[in-house]
């Protein structure tokens, strides 16, 4: 029963992102709120946008290169769900349009994004399997530590090619400076013989 305990406080302390604010839209004005998520990670989004007669406010989920995630017109109120498929940077955008007889009051926005364990609603899993709230805990405790794990690793392999990189640079940094060398020892030593001929043809030195 310790260990139990032990990993269930694990579990809140060690628990998955999750963002949740609010802002304040102004008219005819865009907002957009970007952050970097994992491959292959389930994130769902919460919205709601407080009263604003005569605006109308559109709702844009895209990723770096600019594919559509999730789109909505005159937006309000609602979720939003889509899995990652690579690492990558995505943009939450809210942009607020004026309309004929609209008024020039800002509309409050409210966003609650989750991601990894935390997107995932172990409620119906537990009513989909069947399963009992210790089987579901452990289950979420599997997650978890899956999730914990693939951190690790995306870690690791960052530091590699962190490694990589500075190992590069190093190199190309010795090169280049065996490079400068070389040429600064070649023009001296020409400049030397190039002045000694001329000296010679002076007759200034033997």
């Amino acid at each position: 029963m310790d260990l139990l305990h032990t990993c269930l406080i694990l579990l809140f302390v060690c628990i998955a992102n999750v963002d949740s604010l609010m802002f304040n839209l102004p008219p005819n004005q865009k907002k957009c709120l970007r952050e970097e998520i994992h491959k292959d990670v389930l994130v769902t989004g919460e919205y709601e946008l407080s009263d604003g007669p005569g605006q109308k406010t559109n709702l844009a989920v895209t990723d770096s290169k600019g594919h559509l995630l999730y789109t909505k017109e005159d937006a309000s109120k609602g979720k939003f769900a889509f899995t990652t498929e690579e690492y990558d940077m995505f943009e939450v955008c809210f942009e607020s349009k004026m309309v004929a007889g609209g008024q020039g009051n800002d509309r409050e926005v409210s966003l609650d994004m989750k991601h990894g364990i935390e997107a995932k609603s172990y409620e119906d899993l537990a009513k989909a399997e069947k399963l009992k709230p210790l089987e579901v805990e452990l289950r979420r405790l599997e997650d978890l530590s899956r999730s914990i794990v693939d951190d690790f690793a995306y870690m690791r392999k960052r530091e590699e090619e962190m490694r990589d990189t500075n190992e590069s640079t190093h190199s190309r940094v010795m090169y280049f400076s065996l490079f400068s060398m070389l040429c600064l020892l070649g023009l001296a030593t020409w400049q030397v013989l190039y002045l000694r001929r001329y000296f010679k043809a002076k007759k200034l030195i033997e």
